[in-house]
């Protein structure tokens, strides 16, 4: 009886400093740095997931107001790298695109924290619906009445994935010449980002469209599931993935960079010219601590975090336990 009065008391007592230092810290956050505009450059694969992290971190930070841009990839690195525009937190599609464009004048650390896979999605009134599957879908798009959108390799990483997709389908399918009839073909559907494609589709102005599976997911959109031969998803096809490669634009006119095949990772970073740096760190911390279980809700594979070898790992992480 003696030890058990006494055990109640101090682990009641050690539970209320506890949460009296979690909300010491909470409020020290909230009323010091954690405030302002938190501008957010990102894919426009995540627009859905970063609308969610925004509602979630605004119920803990309800000072901080949240700006998301949408773009692809490729073009929000270049509101940073060409046009000078401040931007406190650059989420990229593919993560490669911050080592080569933006490591080390624009940024020094890099991310990676979800990945994806490419899929072909189409609507309820598409052409051949009922028959398409991961097999046969390069024959039914290569039929004259069927129509396809894709987004702009020179935008958006989406794009040139649709490439290496199709130079990888050649491949393990044994179709020579696959990759140059689809890319002749519905040239006028390609748009600047995936999420530009949807309004097409949905529209019925083209019957399908080479996208990420979490936009299929977050949109309740069907989809054809391709192989992992040839949808990058997966790391240990690394070597196959890499036995074909897209030249696109880089960060100035006539500049080009080439884009081999790899599994898909997402990556993130503070640029140098981030105008409320502090909030991007916790808003970053946030995500990884608490909310990638919000992206993998919504449709994006999980990874465990890391920083790309290109990067000087911030001083703000050195105690996360969360990353490698």
């Amino acid at each position: 009886m003696v030890n058990k009065k006494i055990i109640l008391p101090v682990s009641l007592f050690l539970t209320i400093i506890f949460l009296i230092s979690c909300i010491r810290n909470t409020k020290s956050e909230s009323s010091g740095e954690v405030s302002g505009n938190l501008v957010i450059f990102h894919a426009g694969s995540l627009a859905v997931p970063i609308r969610a992290l925004a509602d979630s971190f605004n119920k803990i930070y309800p000072e901080v107001k949240i700006l998301p841009e949408a773009a692809g990839s490729l073009a929000s690195i270049r509101k940073i790298t060409d046009l000078n525009r401040p931007c406190d937190i650059l989420a990229s599609a593919d993560y490669i695109l911050i080592d080569k464009l933006m490591i080390p004048e624009f940024a020094s650390w890099n991310l990676m924290f979800a990945g994806n896979e490419m899929a072909l999605v189409y609507g309820q009134g598409s052409k051949y619906a009922d028959l398409i599957n991961a097999e046969n879908w390069y024959e039914i798009l290569n039929k004259p009445e069927v129509r396809f959108g894709r987004s702009d390799p020179n935008s958006d990483p989406c794009g040139y994935r649709t490439i290496l997709t199709m130079k990888l389908s050649e491949k393990y399918f044994e179709k020579p010449g696959l990759t140059s009839r689809l890319m002749a073909k519905d040239n006028k559907y390609i748009r600047p980002k995936e999420v530009d494609l949807l309004a097409l589709l949905e529209t019925g102005a083209i019957d399908y469209i080479f996208i990420y599976k979490s936009i299929a997911i977050q949109h309740k959109l069907p989809f054809v599931e391709l192989n992992d031969s040839i949808n990058l998803s997966q790391a240990y096809l690394h070597n196959w993935y890499k036995s074909v490669d897209v030249v696109v634009s880089g960060n100035k006119p006539g500049d080009k960079i080439t884009q081999s095949g790899e599994a898909m990772i997402y990556g993130l970073t503070i640029p140098n010219n981030a105008q409320n740096p502090e909030t991007a760190k916790i808003f970053i911390r946030f995500l990884i601590e608490h909310g990638l279980n919000i992206i993998t809700n919504l449709g994006q594979s999980y990874i465990e975090p890391a920083f790309s070898d290109a990067s000087v790992k911030p001083d703000f992480f050195s105690d996360s336990l969360y990353i490698k």
